[in-house]
This record gives C-alpha cells, structure tokens and sequence, in this order.
C-alpha cells in the first residue's frame, strides 16, 4: 500500500478524506493556501476571551446519524439550537423563520418585500426573481409557533472546544502531513497517484470556458463595552443598507463569558472578485446558465483528480452534507484500490 495522495484544502472535504485514507493505511500530503486548518469552519478565541468564528457563524445540525457519530470520535458536543431574528425598519426584532407571531407583526401582505426581498438581493446581488427557488426554501414559512432556525434536525451542538481543536484531532494522525500557505501547483500532481482537490474547478482549468460567479462576503469584527447586545446569537436586517446581518458570539454556548466586553461580526456581502477572490457561495440562477457551465468543467476527463467541496463541486453544501459526500469519496476510493490490488495479486 505505497498509494500517495495529495488533498488540496484542509477544511471539511479534505479533514474527511484525509482521515479515512490514512486509516486505510495511505499516505496522505494536505496543502491549504491558507495559514490555518479549518477552512471557512476555522474559529479562536480572542483578547475579551470570546471565541470568534472568523469566516461566519458555523452551526452544526442534521439528521445524518453517520455524520454525527464520525464527527464525534474528534469532538465532545455542546447542544445548541439556533435561534435567529430579524430587525426591523423599527428596531424591533421578530422570529425567524416567519412563524405565526411574524406573519401578524409584518402583515401577510409584507412578508415578502420586508422578510425575503432585501435579505436575498443583497446576498446573491441579484433581482430575487432571477434566483433559483430552491435557494429561498432554505428558510421557509411556517404557520406554527416554532422559534428555532432548524427545527426538524435530530442532531444540533456545537464542538465543545471549538472548530479548531476539532479539525486538530481529525488532522492528528501518522499518516497525515500537512503543509499551510502553501497554494496548489499542476506540477505537484505528478508527484501523486491521485489528487482530491476542492480549490475553484474553473480557475484549476485556467478558466478556459469561462468564470464561474460567487458570492463573498466581507465580516467586520467589533468589540463592544457591554455585556451583551442581543437575545439570540444573530438578527438579520431587513433594510435596504450594505448589511444582511449580524453575530453576537457569546451568546453561543461555549463560546466564553466576558462581562465588561461583547464581540460581534456583521457580514456584507459582495461579488469575490471584490473580496480578494475569496468564493464562498455558488450562485444559483433560475435558468441554471451557472450549473451548465460548472457542468462543462466536470465533463472533462481527469481520472487522477477528484473534485469535492463547495468549489469543487460548485454546489452550496452544509458542515454536514460536505461530511457526508467526502466520506463517500474515500470509501469509494479505498474500495476501487482495493480492487486493483486484488487484481495485481491474482496476475501475480
């Protein structure tokens, strides 16, 4: 089993691989362009003593029992259910999603314009109705009284010690060697017998049907000499202003105690190019023009690269489903080497 593999990313896609490779007894090289594991997951305490999600707020929910059972071989859980509300253009502040107290606050008749339309024209920059459906049912209406963000998920923590520490425990094994700020070349390919890659597909074509578009976003970090600002760990505007919304981050469980002190990070969204190429969010058009060209790049044959993470696969992807989706990429891979080596041997 002399298989070297290169993993090009070390936040979720590339911390599952990695691991499950080196458990089946590969040698496994991470670069990661960035300074730091974690990828966009990655979070640190600051000088008040609160923990920080530096890329935005990172919320572990789903239904996935494998998922949740993996990940907790690296991490003891903290329960958590988010709950989230939106300010409006009076200050005050209602549940969200929409339920039934919302729906009589705003009036049926505003939902839309005052709930949806600012939100998702800022985020995606774009006309709401230029955007695929399928990203506004993210957050549906509800006609109940649920105050929670996710409520139908079973599984709903937060690593008890943080993103970090999590990832250093997935990363902590003999047969992972990893390498940061270092960004990914052609040439190291001929060095492997397969490469994982989750960096942009178009920009490792060089771009040759074109770009892809993302979203980005700008986060704004503040301190505030106060013990705390809000109820809940996040308000969403509902203005019309650069901001879609913002974090307070104490007010996660885990995520330390400062009474003089309160930290919060407010997002602006804009294009990547605006943000120093940093992709964050496919976007998703109502005709698809976007998947179709992301289409084109995925048709083209490259057995020694296999494509995974939210660039890779040009896809939006939740903590759990990119868990989900790398942990089949590696089982896949392990049993397709199996099966080679089972043919050497029988030549043989």
């Amino acid at each position: 089993m002399h298989t070297r593999v290169l993993v090009v990313g070390a936040g979720f896609s590339g911390a599952v691989v990695s691991r499950e490779l080196a458990e089946a007894g590969f040698h496994v090289d991470v670069i990661d362009k960035r300074g730091h594991i974690g990828g966009n997951a990655w979070d640190h305490t600051n000088q008040h003593g609160i923990r920080i999600h530096r890329y935005g707020p990172h919320l572990f929910h789903t239904n996935n029992e494998r998922v949740f059972e993996w990940m907790s071989r690296f991490t003891g859980w903290i329960p958590y259910k988010h709950k989230v509300k939106a300010m409006l253009s009076d200050g005050r502040l209602v549940i969200l999603p929409v339920n039934r107290e919302t729906r009589a606050i705003v009036g049926e008749d505003r939902l839309i314009e005052t709930m949806v339309r600012p939100y998702s024209e800022k985020m995606w920059g774009m006309p709401l109705e230029s955007l695929d459906p399928q990203v506004l049912k993210r957050v549906p209406f509800r006609d109940d009284d649920n105050e929670y963000y996710f409520p139908n998920d079973r599984f709903q923590f937060m690593p008890k010690d943080g993103y970090a520490r999590l990832f250093m425990n997935v990363f902590d094994h003999p047969g992972i060697c990893i390498s940061l700020e270092t960004p990914f070349l052609r040439q190291m390919e001929k060095e492997y017998d397969h490469v994982f890659n989750s960096m942009p597909i178009d920009e490792y074509y060089g771009f040759r049907f074109g770009e892809l578009p993302y979203r980005s976003i700008r986060f704004h970090h503040v301190d505030l000499p106060m013990p705390r600002l809000f109820d809940v760990s996040q308000v969403n505007f509902t203005h019309n202003g650069p901001f879609t919304r913002i974090v307070e981050w104490k007010n996660m469980p885990g995520h330390g105690q400062n009474n003089l002190y309160t930290s919060l990070t407010y997002e602006e969204p804009c294009d990547y190019r605006d943000n120093h190429m940093e992709r964050y969010y496919p976007v998703k058009d109502v005709e698809g023009i976007n998947r179709q060209l992301y289409a084109r790049y995925a048709s083209i044959h490259n057995p020694k690269v296999t494509f995974m993470g939210r660039l890779g696969l040009y896809a939006y992807l939740d903590m759990h489903q990119c868990v989900s989706a790398a942990l089949k990429l590696a089982q896949d891979f392990i049993e397709s080497k199996a099966g080679e080596w089972r043919n050497v041997r029988s030549v043989s």
